[in-house]
């Protein structure tokens, strides 16, 4: 086995690894399945160990497979920073692919209509933008860059607050002239609720005055979902009330298809810290297209986040 074909090899190992599928690296690498299970076979002969174990639907790493990845990822990433490094000469131009991975909503919402600009700035930046609610450990998925909402549990990562989130309780003008504005979270319990079935599953809506503890108030509708831009919609169609951060509803506030209601009260959906952050592997801090992310990112959304600047945002009746 040549050099040349170790590395490709490796590369393709960890892809494989990476997405559980022969067939799902192949057409990111643009290479046929079989020339890909044939780059694992070789490598699995050089080295004599299986690493895969290779299933009808997916494919596992073996115990010797798990180990080896943890090894050659680093030196793979130590690699591509070198390269990237090296061939940037003495501009320091950041290139080559940059993996983003953001929630689904917030990717839609507030990273796509961001990467025409991005990439126009850096031309030699390739961008992969995955979309998904569910968080993925970016060093086990090859994120270069993840952004996530709420609190980070895995300290090994390197991360950075990109800002803070604000709840709002908003509903249309036509349900509110049909059912009344609630003014106080004790009147909340008539009204049609459409609520986020997310990870802890609580049918709770929680608000406070000043520097009060927040308070429970549990709250009920006819309609509950795991998508967030669903519900949205259903109180565009004057179906309820919904609470959600401003980034997901400025918009519709701004236009006047949503009203915010007891903006003198902080609301949660729970009691704890929600903020957005830029999560990174160690070993991506010093690549140029990560920082260039990073810092184009942080610079776009600003302080404070451009989706609560405008007054409507943040202030109603």
């Amino acid at each position: 086995m040549s050099n040349e074909l170790t590395l490709l090899s490796l590369r393709l190992f960890v892809d494989v690894a990476t997405t559980g599928s022969f067939t799902e690296s192949a057409r990111r690498c643009g290479l046929p399945p079989s020339s890909v299970s044939r780059h694992i076979q070789g490598l699995e002969h050089l080295l004599g160990q299986r690493l895969l174990f290779r299933h009808t639907r997916a494919v596992t790493l073996t115990e010797a497979g798990a180990a080896y990845l943890l090894e050659v990822r680093d030196l793979i990433a130590s690699l591509d920073l070198a390269t990237e490094r090296a061939s940037g000469g003495a501009a320091g131009a950041p290139r080559g692919l940059l993996r983003i991975n953001a929630p689904i909503a917030f990717g839609r919402r507030h990273v796509a209509p961001l990467l025409a600009d991005y990439q126009a700035r850096y031309p030699e930046v390739e961008v992969e933008l995955t979309l998904s609610d569910a968080f993925h450990d970016p060093v086990a998925e090859g994120a270069d860059i993840t952004i996530r909402i709420g609190m980070l549990k895995d300290s090994s990562l390197s991360s950075r607050k990109l800002t803070a989130q604000h709840y709002v309780l908003c509903a249309s003008p036509a349900y509110l002239a049909r059912h009344g504005r609630p003014q106080v979270p004790l009147e909340l319990s008539p009204h049609n609720c459409l609520l986020y079935k997310g990870t802890s599953g609580a049918q709770k809506w929680y608000f406070r005055t000043g520097t009060s503890a927040f308070q429970a108030h549990v709250v009920s509708g006819n309609l509950t979902s795991n998508n967030a831009e669903s519900l949205v919609e259903a109180a565009l169609q004057h179906q309820g009330l919904v609470l959600f951060p401003t980034w997901l509803l400025h918009d519709h506030i701004d236009s006047g298809r949503l009203e915010v209601l007891m903006a003198d009260h902080e609301a949660a959906i729970d009691t704890t810290v929600h903020d957005i952050h830029l999560i990174y592997p160690e070993n991506r801090l010093r690549s140029l297209k990560v920082l260039s992310f990073r810092d184009y990112l942080i610079e776009r959304i600003g302080t404070p986040p451009y989706w609560d600047r405008k007054p409507a945002a943040v202030q109603g009746a």
